[in-house]
């Protein structure tokens, strides 16, 4: 797929684009379909899509944490296929950032299970791009997940932060 990253909010007619992105990923925990919708029109003021010739090819869905307004909470982070390997996620991670600095957020938060090395290499890159530092820690152990038949990694908190508005 060619063409220029169109970044902006989301609507919800991106909603199924980004349900998709993340069914086709075979990597993230996917919510319904409804579930993006909601994302898409409740937190596109915190939230990002990627767009190439009028079609999402990625996306950052965050909230401002209720408990701590001077922080945001990266709930999914997804990148077409097509589009993998071009620096994306991290673009979309500094582009909403760059904004919700601006309105008050010093901190970025997100889960990560300890295998995922990808994500781990995304949010390091993005502390180290907003030269600033990262802490990480034990959010949920497996033990922690319902038992359902299926396991569930633990889950890794990150916080990086403060972050400065350059």
């Amino acid at each position: 797929m060619s063409g220029k990253h169109l970044i902006e909010s989301p609507t919800k007619a991106d909603g199924a684009e980004l349900w998709r992105i993340a069914r086709d990923s075979q990597k993230l925990d996917l919510n319904s379909p409804y579930a993006y919708l909601l994302w898409c029109h409740d937190f596109a003021d915190t939230s990002v899509v990627a767009k190439v010739d009028g079609r999402a090819v990625g996306f950052v869905i965050a909230y401002r944490k209720p408990s701590a307004p001077d922080a945001a909470l990266v709930w999914q982070v997804a990148v077409d296929a097509s589009q993998r390997g071009q620096g994306l996620a991290g673009k979309l991670l500094d582009e909403l950032f760059a904004k919700l600095t601006g309105e008050g957020v010093r901190y970025l938060e997100t889960t990560i299970t300890p295998d995922n090395e990808a994500s781990i290499k995304l949010f390091s890159s993005f502390a180290k791009r907003w030269e600033t530092d990262l802490e990480s820690a034990e959010l949920f152990s497996a033990s922690d997940f319902p038992d359902d038949g299926e396991s569930h990694e633990p889950e890794d908190r990150y916080r990086i932060g403060p972050l400065v508005r350059a």
